[in-house]
């Protein structure tokens, strides 16, 4: 047996509101229509069906057991759509009870607590993961759709015709360098004053990796560099130690304020990176998102660059 393309879902609903009320016009307003259209909704059904659902008694429709039987079924045919609906759009991402933030070691500082902050006060019930890595390693998962969102910095690495970006603000890059170093006290650093100077770096993939290797083809040498790491909190506690310099960003000074120094460069070795979330354009209305990305603007209103 076929199902006649007369049987909607929609048609349900209306024949399960007027069963609720009992009367068209309750219905009617309900369902936010007219009597007309309810009445011409339920008689359609009874032709879909084959088969009477009500008897008339003047101008009142008095349900036969027909109507009950169909009234048990299809409220958990409805229940059961809806559910499907929901399941499938959690898997495909969209409004799930579990977002996936990606974001870079350096913003866990500052930005991204107030994000998250920000995104539980609008969505309470939300529960949020948070994956750390580098500009590489979390666009690779968000395009994998491994994430809902990622928060690095906005260079060619993340550049992808499938994505957008909303930036948040703008930081420049420093020289760290331990508190009892000579340029610790110095309003700004020469960098070719370091050539002969030992640095840390993070690895490949970075987005301050890249941010260096340019500044230091700016000053017109190659470090000589003493390790790499792969997060920017162990390299800051290697400055710290004395093991060598870095080249960071402002947003990590406050992690060891007191025992590191961010020195600004000179003018010709400046450069910022532009930080900012990324996400799939396919997913740009996913109402999880819609809240982050609102949260996002928000945080670049306070932080203007």
């Amino acid at each position: 047996m076929q199902i006649d393309e007369e049987l909607t879902l929609k048609k349900l609903e209306v024949f399960l509101a007027f069963m609720r009320s009992g009367n068209l016009g309750k219905a009617a307003v309900e369902l936010n229509t007219s009597n007309v259209s309810v009445h011409r909704a339920i008689h359609s059904l009874e032709s879909a069906l084959r088969c009477p659902l009500f008897k008339h008694e003047g101008r009142n429709l008095i349900p036969l057991e027909s109507a009950y039987v169909l009234e048990e079924r299809a409220q958990q045919l409805i229940k059961d759509v809806l559910e499907t609906v929901r399941q499938t759009r959690e898997a495909a991402g969209f409004s799930a009870e579990r977002f996936k933030l990606g974001a870079l070691y350096s913003l866990t500082v500052k930005t991204v607590p107030q994000l998250i902050m920000g995104l539980k006060l609008r969505r309470s019930e939300l529960n949020i993961d948070l994956i750390l890595g580098s500009n590489v390693d979390l666009l690779y998962k968000l395009k994998n759709m491994e994430l809902d969102a990622i928060l690095v910095s906005l260079n060619e690495s993340v550049a992808d015709p499938d994505c957008a970006q909303v930036q948040l603000f703008s930081d420049d890059i420093f020289l760290a360098a331990p508190a009892d170093s000579p340029f610790a006290n110095q309003a700004e650093v020469d960098l070719s004053d370091l050539r002969d100077a030992t640095f840390i770096t993070l690895s490949q993939g970075f987005a301050t990796h890249q941010d260096g290797n340019r500044v230091f083809q700016l000053a017109g040498f190659e470090p000589k560099v003493a390790m790499q790491v792969n997060d920017i909190f162990t390299l800051l506690s290697m400055v710290n130690s004395g093991v060598g310099y870095a080249l960071l960003p402002g947003r990590v000074g406050m992690v060891y304020e007191s025992r590191v120094r961010l020195i600004p460069l000179q003018a010709r070795y400046h450069l910022q990176q532009h930080i900012g979330v990324v996400f799939l354009k396919a997913k740009e209305r996913d109402p999880n998102l819609l809240a982050l990305l609102a949260e996002c603007r928000m945080y670049s209103l306070k932080h203007p660059s």
